[in-house]
């Protein structure tokens, strides 16, 4: 499967939402399948691209990713996005990645790093208090959650006190370019919709995450496999 495959996807699903009926509560528990695949290749993607656009070493002391496939950008430099995406939580004993809980991201810039209307955004969330934050019903990376744009490549051995400090580390991909991320200012909510859909019943993130979520869909196992292949224990 290609990122374009998976993108293309969640397009046709969404259009799909936009027909009343008996079946629109399918396709939009499609819509979330899809939108975890989504994750899936854009994680697996950026593993594989040849300059290690994310640093092992800081995939490796990761406490937490969030994935947000296909982010529309309203603006460039300046300007809104809106995004879904998903995040996956480490058990603090095992190491182990935990199952998938639905995000939004709305509002906010990703600044001028690279171009095009849509990016995929990957935040990798460096510490326990920056989960704690992430997990919230809403957010605003920035000011209640330090975020800077992370080091890529080779550059992480040159990362800035600012880089070291923050709780999380954003990351972008735009026709194949990757590049840093200044995502400041955008906030991040629980999409409590999508986690009911998903998984059958309410559900808050800290739920999914902290395995309170009891048996998960049988589609939440290749992104789990990606997040194991991708960081070590």
């Amino acid at each position: 499967m290609t990122w374009r495959t998976a993108t293309s996807g969640v397009a046709v699903c969404a259009a799909a939402l936009v027909a009343a009926g008996t079946g629109s509560g399918a396709a939009q528990n499609d819509d979330d399948t899809r939108r975890v695949a989504a994750a899936t290749v854009v994680l697996n993607e950026m593993r594989e691209a040849p300059d290690k656009a994310i640093p092992q070493s800081i995939y490796d002391n990761a406490e937490a990713i969030a994935i947000f496939p296909s982010v529309k950008k309203a603006g460039f430099i300046v300007g809104g996005q809106w995004g879904r995406g998903v995040i996956s939580v480490r058990e603090a004993q095992t190491r182990a990645w935990s199952s998938p809980a639905f995000l939004t991201l709305t509002g906010g810039s990703v600044g001028a790093q690279i171009g095009g209307t849509e990016i995929d955004l990957i935040l990798v969330i460096m510490n326990r208090r920056g989960v704690e934050r992430l997990l919230a019903n809403e957010v605003k990376l920035g000011a209640e959650v330090s975020a800077a744009a992370g080091p890529v490549g080779r550059a992480a051995e040159a990362s800035t006190d600012l880089q070291l400090r923050a709780e999380i580390l954003s990351y972008s991909r735009s026709r194949g370019l990757f590049a840093g991320a200044t995502v400041n200012g955008s906030a991040i909510k629980e999409d409590l919709d999508a986690n009911r859909r998903f998984y059958g019943r309410p559900l808050s993130s800290e739920d999914i995450v902290f395995d309170r979520a009891g048996h998960a869909p049988a589609s939440v196992t290749g992104l789990k496999a990606a997040l194991n292949r991708t960081a070590a224990r």
